[in-house]
């Protein structure tokens, strides 16, 4: 297996599947990074407390990365997603495989991964997406975790969580691709909500009512777009939603409660020092959820805040003052 992108949750993936006795390559375009952590044996930027195993191995360059790859798993943000394939495509054997664990719409087409990969490699090229409730210090820590591979390969969905799976990490199959990554897509936003609310001081039942109405909203996206309703109420779903909205190490959430503090985007995203998937997300997700007629009041009043430099007290007062419906609406 060779993981393309050493930010702190490629780094983590490839440990698991160092761990689980998986020989792993681990590559990123930072020449510098890779000298470093072929030296440390540890990614000291990202995730320095996960020492790497002995079957991972830091590669010198893409093609040694990728020579005779059963499976290539990329991970790296979502605005770098084709880019990354394009790079990649010169290398790759004709039996290599795609996953991914990059979660987003492209913001400029509002296609979402797999569609990207279809475009890059065509149909017959066999895809899976893993997603779910993970954090990568935890998975790096070897931490009881567990996640879903979807890919409408089912053989392949399959190999590949085997391949995953441990004593301390259960990974599920999912045929439903577009659901899974529909949740992925959403939850990032709903995050920066929910951490607006708690920065602002609003307390648990805001929060919890966040949760639930962004999830009743990621499922209205999703089956628009031809997903299964089900898939909303597991792992990728639900549980990636509640994961990234209550727990300090989401960076999205963080970035949601500085700004409910009255800091500035900018101040804001300066901190983390690392890429706030929702910002990119939000504008995203508007944009297809306003190309597809989906009623999505809690995104759009984040895109409001990212890109009309809308007030978050006034956000809150429109989200708060729109008129009584259905709750199944």
């Amino acid at each position: 297996m060779t993981v393309i992108g050493a930010g702190s949750w490629g780094t983590a993936l490839a440990i698991l599947l160092a761990r689980e006795g998986h020989l792993t390559q681990l590559w990123s375009r930072d020449a510098a990074q890779l000298d470093a952590m072929r030296s440390a044996r540890r990614n000291v930027r990202y995730l320095p407390d996960a020492s790497f195993p002995e079957s991972l191995q830091v590669a010198a360059d893409l093609a040694q990365a990728l020579e005779g790859a059963r499976d290539a798993l990329i991970a790296v943000p979502s605005h770098a997603f084709r880019a990354t394939l394009e790079g990649i495509k010169p290398y790759l054997a004709p039996h290599t495989r795609i996953a991914w664990a990059t979660k987003g719409f492209e913001v400029e087409s509002g296609l979402l991964p797999h569609q990207v990969v279809r475009e890059v490699f065509g149909a017959t090229t066999p895809g899976a997406v893993l997603s779910g409730p993970t954090f990568a210090k935890e998975v790096g820590a070897g931490l009881p975790t567990a996640m879903t591979v979807a890919s409408p390969d089912e053989h392949f969905a399959k190999e590949l969580a085997q391949s995953l799976s441990g004593p301390n990490f259960r990974a599920y199959t999912q045929t439903d691709i577009m659901g899974v990554e529909v949740g992925g897509a959403v939850k990032n936003v709903i995050a920066i909500g929910s951490g607006i609310a708690d920065g602002m001081g609003y307390g648990a039942n805001t929060r919890v009512a966040l949760i639930t109405r962004g999830l009743a909203e990621m499922m209205r996206l999703g089956v628009k777009l031809g997903a299964q309703r089900e898939t909303f109420m597991g792992l990728a779903g639900l549980g990636d939603l509640v994961l990234t909205c209550t727990d300090d190490q989401s960076r999205n959430r963080r970035f949601g409660m500085a700004l409910g503090r009255g800091e500035s985007k900018a101040l804001a995203q300066s901190a983390i020092h690392q890429v706030v998937e929702g910002v990119a997300a939000a504008r995203a997700v508007h944009h297809v959820a306003e190309r597809l007629g989906v009623d999505m009041p809690i995104c759009r009043e984040i895109y409001g805040i990212m890109y009309e430099n809308k007030p978050v007290g006034s956000a809150v007062q429109a989200l708060m003052g729109r008129e009584v419906r259905s709750e199944t609406e």
